[in-house]
């Protein structure tokens, strides 16, 4: 690794991070969320919360994606997304849902500033729990033009990532 001039993951975890963290609200797949957590390393995320039956390392499905990520990635496990929510806002972050919903901004028109942001990914079927979106300060919606206006966790995870990183 050392022709690449990476780091090791002890310094990778010493290393500043972005003020994201990225809430995973009841995710079933596995392999959704070891692609999550190797996104997450890719842009230097603070945090990842995993929630309800969110499944959380260590399982071989998510170490084949992760490919080390969770060795990188700070995380924690939460009951609920309500309780990840709250820690996260407590300690500052504003709640941001990545969701189809009325009056949600179009993630081109984010305008993020570097400010302390937890983005929300919900269930692959079901979406962002419907009490969360009531209590979060917002949702950010990716812009789509095919039949099915829907796009897996991990991608829409890294749309959201690097629109985020490009523009800030």
């Amino acid at each position: 690794m050392t022709e690449l001039e990476r780091k090791s993951p002890e310094e990778i975890l010493n290393t500043a991070k972005r003020p994201i963290i990225v809430i995973l609200d009841d995710v079933r797949s596995m392999h959704n969320v070891g692609s999550s957590f190797r996104t997450c390393d890719a842009f230097a995320v603070e945090a990842i919360y995993l929630c309800g039956y969110t499944p959380a390392p260590p399982h071989r499905d998510i170490h084949k994606t992760a490919l080390g990520a969770t060795e990188t990635v700070k995380w924690k496990n939460f009951a609920t997304t309500i309780e990840a929510v709250a820690e996260a806002r407590n300690a500052g972050y504003k709640i941001m849902a990545v969701e189809q919903a009325h009056e949600s901004t179009a993630l081109h028109h984010l305008n993020w500033i570097q400010e302390k942001i937890a983005l929300v990914f919900g269930n692959e079927v079901d979406g962002v729990n419907d009490e969360v979106l009531k209590i979060a300060d917002g949702c950010i919606e990716i812009p789509q033009w095919g039949a099915k206006h829907s796009l897996n966790i991990s991608v829409s995870l890294g749309v959201v990532l690097w629109e985020m990183v490009r523009t800030s």
